[in-house]
């Protein structure tokens, strides 16, 4: 019998080599964001042309490797779970593949075969005596893929912090490893302006102590997270752990001693953020990363009582629909967790669901506050789930509204230059 360390070094190769494993029509499963391995998917970009039909699916891609290419994407290409910025111009050019999901969903489908997964990359934390590896920075929908892969390589890193929850693998689980020392990716916060600001306060103002969050990526989630350093016991489920969260945690705001489902501890499934972020995330018994389908679950999340969500949207039309992930027909994001925990907040014992986003886009010249949703656009959030909407103009409530309602609520904070053009196509539309 093998020792962990005799294992790891039999498993132990270069990032070439490593895609020995790979066959032309695999489907690659690649965590979240930063948990993806620079030094693999270079390589795999690198030898692309020898492959056929490989497909690189993943819900974050952060950076734009060279297999981001049109003229080879026949050899490999990239299978979008969610658009980003090094996948939003291939995916608006219809040369990168787009799989609509629901986040907390994907590991479902992966294990249900709906969803290929023959091969798993991902980075991996440095391997402790008893032989695991912890995928901490995407726990997602990783964990479930490398149930069913026929091959699992991980690029391990000692930057890569060692985290608690169900994150860990074995390494007799591990098919190859490749090792890398290059710093993780850092994401800084997004810019916080005048009007984010003001959305954040009115978000802020109804969020009460001992309430749990979970906080959406993006200006006016972390505008939220910047007014919440006064109130008291909060707690943290959500899926994505970042810089505005760990301020939270320093100031003592966030403490997780109220929550209902798991007390004391913080709960993420993807981390983004700064290396004091990760660093802090290392062996810290206050944090759990967990698969998605247990932190993104309505009906897990909604075991926690006053679930704060708080997710953007790029466009609300007045009976409350949400387009939060395209362009008219062109895609821009994805669902991601949004309508995971709108349902989660919705199902919580004193829980709230905010939408939030401008009042308006280019400059005051096109109202982000619609009578209808453009022609193509993706709906994300049905008119059923909504709940709070909320501008800088201020909140609209919709759940329990009747269609009237709800259109004198959303025109009431939409920008005062449009209101009365809303009212005109909501008499048209039979509204009022």
């Amino acid at each position: 019998m093998q020792t962990p360390q005799q294992m790891y070094t039999d498993k132990r190769m270069n990032a070439a080599d490593a895609l020995s494993f790979l066959r032309d029509g695999d489907m690659i499963i690649v965590p979240t964001g930063v948990g993806e391995p620079p030094s693999l998917l270079a390589a795999l970009s690198e030898q692309r042309r020898r492959f056929r039909d490989v497909k690189v699916a993943q819900i974050l891609a952060m950076r734009k490797y060279g297999y981001f290419d049109q003229e080879t994407s026949a050899n490999v290409r990239h299978a979008a779970l969610f658009f980003g910025g090094a996948s939003r111009a291939a995916g608006q050019a219809g040369w990168c593949d787009f799989i609509p999901n629901y986040f907390s969903e994907i590991p479902s489908l992966i294990e249900r075969n709906e969803l290929p997964a023959d091969v798993v990359f991902s980075m991996a934390s440095s391997m402790n005596e008893q032989g695991y590896f912890a995928l901490s920075l995407g726990a997602d929908y990783t964990m479930a893929a490398l149930a069913k892969a026929r091959a699992v390589v991980l690029e391990v890193n000692p930057n890569v912090p060692f985290a608690h929850g169900q994150c860990h693998i074995h390494i007799s689980q591990v098919s190859a490893l490749v090792e890398s020392a290059e710093p993780i990716l850092e994401v800084g916060l997004p810019k916080i302006g005048p009007v984010q600001e003001a959305i954040g306060k009115y978000v802020a103002d109804m969020i009460e102590d001992g309430s749990t969050l979970q906080i959406g990526y993006g200006g006016i989630p972390d505008a939220v997270v910047m007014q919440l350093s006064s109130k008291h016991d909060l707690g943290i489920h959500t899926e994505m752990i970042g810089d505005g969260i760990l301020t939270l945690v320093e100031c003592g705001a966030v403490n997780n001693s109220k929550k209902t489902l798991l007390p004391g501890k913080m709960v993420a499934t993807f981390a983004l953020g700064s290396n004091k972020l990760y660093q802090f995330m290392h062996h810290n018994p206050m944090l759990e990363m967990h698969p998605v389908n247990f932190t993104n679950d309505p009906y897990v999340a909604g075991q926690n009582d006053k679930l704060m969500s708080i997710n953007a949207s790029l466009q609300v039309d007045l009976l409350g629909q949400c387009g939060s992930e395209s362009i008219a027909h062109l895609p821009y994001s994805g669902t991601g967790g949004q309508v995971d925990f709108v349902r989660a907040a919705n199902r919580s014992r004193g829980g709230k669901s905010f939408i939030v986003l401008p009042s308006t886009a280019k400059d005051n010249t096109i109202s982000r506050i619609v009578p209808t949703l453009t022609p193509g656009t993706h709906t994300t959030t049905s008119k059923n789930d909504v709940n709070y909407v909320v501008t800088e103009f201020g909140v609209a409530q919709l759940r329990g509204k009747s269609a009237k309602q709800r259109a004198q609520e959303l025109i009431a904070i939409a920008h005062p230059d449009f209101r009365a053009e809303l009212r005109a196509q909501a008499n048209r539309m039979c509204v009022f």
